[in-house]
């Protein structure tokens, strides 16, 4: 069966103009693409415009069929054929094994120096002088002047006066390198050659010891430590984008060294059933996790999307809290809610933001969708007027297939709301 066909079940519509309009959400300044277009079987161009990762040959090797572009590097989305179970066939692996994701897209920006501690308090929301040590990692957000999220990566603290942004789909070094154009903080602020790879699933945890040793035993939930693999300098977190337990393997010096790392953890991995799959999206979103540029961007603010959290207003100064103090105080017009929903299972990737019906006209829209193996449903995430917000509210989503189906407003995260799972002290 040709990949392709088979994912391109619609096609665009014709219409001359675009006549959809929600006037209970903001006004964006670039509006939300809210055309049902459909998928497509154009080909993606691989070319040196976006950048092969150290692991690009490596993820070839090993099967993978779909790329998609992330941080401006080609980024494997699926290594499992449709016939033999597709997307539905890695969250098996993930959820009863052990995977190992290329994730080299999450580019690493190191912030080194004497002021790097006071740099990266003023860029993120969150307080790194009391609530983050040399030896530890979170997830943290960086918003800009107006409150909008520009990134919302893992900060990982391996020296005092040195920090490491892992980050997700936006130009974090370009921001950072222009807030400290005129020297004003003695930091250097670079992208370095660090490549992780994910290793996420119930056996995460017994393939890391047999990497690493009991050492591993010692490394928290976002902790992170020094160590050697198979000769190679490395730095182990445990992290991930699953919500399973799971751990990340930074690979210093990675464009010399990618195929040597590759090697050590797939020849450990025989005994633990380990499979390479592409990240996880069915598991992430079952998570409440969120994917910046599809269920938040530099026009989302912390508020909308339940990130509110993450903003410490006794810090004495941070880029966007006056902006975020006056987004508290005067509430937002809409958020991001949890849907349950009708419909054939959907086992492939959102082609297009799906609109969301209510009181006889479209009024929001989904950002991300999946079939929940664990829910037997089909969950997603949506952008909607906060009148229609409360957990029971009934709604329609119109979906390429099925049309009209049922949806309601329930809590997020879907699975494991209390993170049991990643924060087990043994795996199974």
């Amino acid at each position: 069966m040709n990949q392709a066909a088979a994912l391109n079940p619609s096609s665009a519509t014709g219409q001359d103009e675009f006549p959809v309009h929600l006037p209970k959400l903001k006004k964006r300044r670039v509006p939300i693409n809210l055309r049902q277009s459909g998928n497509s079987d154009a080909t993606m161009l691989i070319s040196t415009r976006v950048r092969k990762s150290p692991y690009w040959h490596l993820s070839h090797q090993e099967g993978c069929w779909c790329y998609t572009v992330y941080n401006r590097i080609y980024h494997p989305r699926a290594y499992v054929s449709l016939e033999n179970g597709g997307l539905l066939k890695e969250y098996e692996y993930i959820t009863e094994h052990v995977t190992m994701w290329n994730v080299a897209v999450e580019r690493q920006i190191q912030v080194k120096g004497p002021d790097a501690v006071d740099f990266v308090n003023m860029v993120i929301t969150r307080d790194v002088r009391t609530k983050l040590k040399t030896g530890q990692g979170r997830y943290v957000i960086l918003c800009n002047q107006y409150g909008g999220i520009i990134n919302d990566p893992i900060l990982l603290r391996v020296a005092d006066d040195e920090f490491w942004f892992s980050i997700s789909d936006s130009d974090v070094w370009a921001w950072l390198q222009g807030l400290n154009a005129t020297g004003k903080f003695n930091v250097e602020i670079h992208e370095i050659d660090v490549c992780p790879v994910q290793i996420q699933g119930p056996k995460a945890k017994g393939l890391l010891t047999s990497l690493f040793g009991s050492a591993i035993e010692d490394v928290r939930y976002y902790g992170i430590m020094e160590a050697k693999l198979d000769g190679l300098d490395v730095l182990v977190s445990r992290t991930g984008f699953s919500a399973e337990v799971g751990y990340e393997i930074y690979l210093r010096d990675a464009t010399r060294h990618a195929d040597k790392l590759w090697r050590a953890v797939k020849e450990a991995g025989r005994e633990f059933n380990l499979h390479v799959i592409a990240p996880s999206h069915i598991r992430r979103l079952e998570a409440g996790i969120l994917s910046w540029g599809q269920d938040m961007d530099i026009e989302t603010n912390p508020y909308e999307v339940g990130l509110d959290w993450q903003i410490d207003f006794s810090k004495d100064d941070f880029i966007g809290k006056e902006a975020l103090q006056r987004i508290h105080d005067e509430g937002v017009s809409e958020k991001l809610v949890g849907l349950r929903m009708g419909g054939e299972p959907l086992t492939w990737y959102n082609e297009d933001f799906y609109l969301v019906h209510a009181d006889g006209g479209p009024q929001g829209y989904v950002s991300s969708a999946f079939w929940s193996p664990t829910l037997n449903a089909n969950i997603a995430l949506a952008m909607m007027p906060v009148e229609y917000t409360e957990h029971g509210t009934k709604l329609k989503v119109a979906l390429p297939k099925d049309g009209m189906v049922d949806a309601e407003v329930v809590p997020v995260p879907f699975k494991d709301p209390k993170k049991q799972i990643p924060l087990a002290r043994e795996s199974s």
